[in-house]
């Protein structure tokens, strides 16, 4: 308790607050979309039941690897190294050679995610071969794969966030507030992001695209190959940003002009 109203009158523990809970809910919005995608897949009924267990997952995750913070300092710790020291023909080589638990975890999770996208993408482009198959209880086998799926990708994204976390304070009640209040944002918005996501198909496209982008950055991370996070907001900002004008001058279209008959009701012939 001490620790904690020491903390209440640092200035700069409130300020190291605020960044962790910004840093956690930007780091949050991948797992966010993943989440939306991939229950927005399931039968309506079965939507916000899957959204919640997944984010009550993510919580549960992030909580439980904030008990054990030796351990995944300890992740970070190289497991095994390929060897290769001299130099490559011009220079040295230009990703890391030793690979920590941290490393592999990012690179397996990255493979998901560009499997997972690029899954998605084509099922998107060809949604006539899913017919073929049977309907027959796929329902559940569905909700089930569901939740796994996110379970895994939840293991990535905390270990992700709980290292980041500890890269920005050395204050375990910090860490907890930041990771339970950027996860109760994406509880409150999941519902409407899920939403939103499912009536615009271009959107579903381009949250696809972002999961590609993201899986391969991880990848990139796992090899030590680090692309900086505020080029990849910037570039998925962006990209929102124009879907945002695609989608507002769509809207406009479709509206009838002042000169235009606005479109009346069939009636059927008796």
């Amino acid at each position: 308790m001490g620790e904690i109203a020491t903390l209440l009158t640092d200035p700069a523990a409130w300020a190291a607050l605020i960044s962790l809970v910004v840093m956690e809910i930007v780091l949050g919005i991948d797992n966010l979309i993943f989440i939306s995608i991939l229950t927005n897949k399931l039968p309506e009924a079965q939507r916000a039941r899957a959204r919640n267990i997944g984010i009550t997952l993510a919580l549960v995750m992030r909580l439980l690897l904030l008990a054990t913070l030796a351990w995944i300092v300890g992740l970070t710790m190289p497991v095994f190294d390929l060897g290769i020291t001299g130099p490559i023909e011009r220079g040295e080589p230009q990703f890391e050679t030793a690979f920590s638990w941290r490393d592999l975890i990012l690179i397996a999770g990255g493979l998901f995610l560009v499997w997972k996208a690029t899954t998605e993408i084509h099922h998107t482009m060809s949604p006539d071969e899913d017919h073929a198959a049977p309907t027959a209880g796929k329902v559940s086998m569905n909700f089930s794969a569901a939740i796994v799926q996110i379970l895994i990708l939840d293991i990535v994204f905390s270990i992700d966030s709980i290292l980041t976390a500890v890269g920005m304070t050395d204050h375990l009640p910090i860490m907890v507030v930041a990771v339970v209040t950027a996860v109760i944002v994406m509880l409150v918005a999941s519902g409407p992001l899920s939403r939103f996501i499912n009536a615009n198909p271009t959107v579903v496209m381009l949250a696809l695209g972002f999961l590609l982008m993201i899986g391969m950055v991880l990848i990139a991370d796992g090899f030590g190959i680090h692309v900086p996070k505020g080029y990849v907001y910037a570039a998925m900002a962006f990209s929102a940003f124009v879907e945002a004008l695609n989608l507002a001058s769509r809207k406009r279209r479709a509206k009838p002009g002042p000169g235009e008959p606005h479109a009346s009701p069939k009636t059927t012939p008796r």
